[in-house]
């Protein structure tokens, strides 16, 4: 069996902050991490939990993936960008056309997210995280369909989209011309093998896919670090415990 998308994981200055602000967003609820930082588990179909590490890494540039929500009227739009500048967010410029739908806001932190406007067809079967949006190529959107097992739900112009078959929000990549990498990503998904799974296994098959294992300075670890074919940063987790269905990093 393939790995799991277990979790998106944000480097945070403040991850508590940070944390408390997604769940406002989200309506998600907070709880413990076992490497030390802060999760928010999901309270709808999403089927993953967002985790906030520490860093002491100021933000530089902006993030190559980002959340699109959804919303279902106008003035849904405008309570959600209403409630997320209530929470400390702020509107940015990344170059938007004033004739584009969705408004464009960072959080505390200045992570660029996206209220998209409603009648998209694209997002319409999607729920509140519509997808996450990622600067990649059309090669990486192969590859994460098949680390993931999740199909392709749009390949047109080395624009790329999937998404599980369980729903829950897309993972789109927007073809060339791609961002220029600039140091460790701020954001990353963690994978995790089935219970009883082989960590090692399932890090050669993502191998074989085209990633490769990267050293970033994480010392001694019981995680895998590695980076897709783009060079974007993933974590491959030990496989869960068995006995209590977490995921084990002792």
């Amino acid at each position: 069996m393939t790995s799991h998308l277990h979790a998106l994981c944000v480097d945070a200055n403040d991850p508590l902050r940070l944390a408390r602000f997604w769940g406002g967003v989200l309506g998600w609820e907070m709880a413990d991490d076992p490497c030390d930082g802060i999760a928010l588990l999901p309270s709808d179909d999403t089927g993953f939990r967002i985790r906030f590490l520490s860093t002491q890494a100021q933000k530089s540039g902006q993030n190559p993936m980002h959340f699109d929500l959804t919303s279902t009227s106008l003035d849904d739009q405008q309570q959600v960008v209403a409630r997320s500048l209530g929470l400390g967010a702020r509107h940015i410029d990344i170059g938007q056309r004033p004739d584009e739908g969705h408004v464009v806001l960072a959080d505390p932190e200045g992570n660029e997210f996206c209220v998209i406007e409603p009648g998209n067809n694209f997002l319409a079967d999607c729920g509140f995280i519509g997808a996450l949006a990622c600067d990649g190529s059309q090669d990486v959107g192969y590859f994460w369909s098949k680390a993931l097992g999740w199909p392709l739900v749009w390949d047109q112009d080395q624009e790329t989209a999937i998404r599980s078959p369980r729903g829950g929000p897309k993972v789109t990549w927007g073809g060339p011309p791609l961002m220029p990498k600039a140091g460790k990503n701020r954001l990353h998904f963690d994978l995790a093998p089935p219970v009883h799974g082989d960590q090692q296994a399932e890090v050669d098959r993502l191998a074989s896919l085209g990633a490769t294992r990267i050293d970033i300075g994480q010392g001694e670890v019981s995680w895998v670090v590695m980076a897709d074919p783009d060079g974007r940063e993933f974590c491959v987790l030990p496989p869960p415990d068995s006995a209590t269905g977490g995921v084990n990093t002792e």
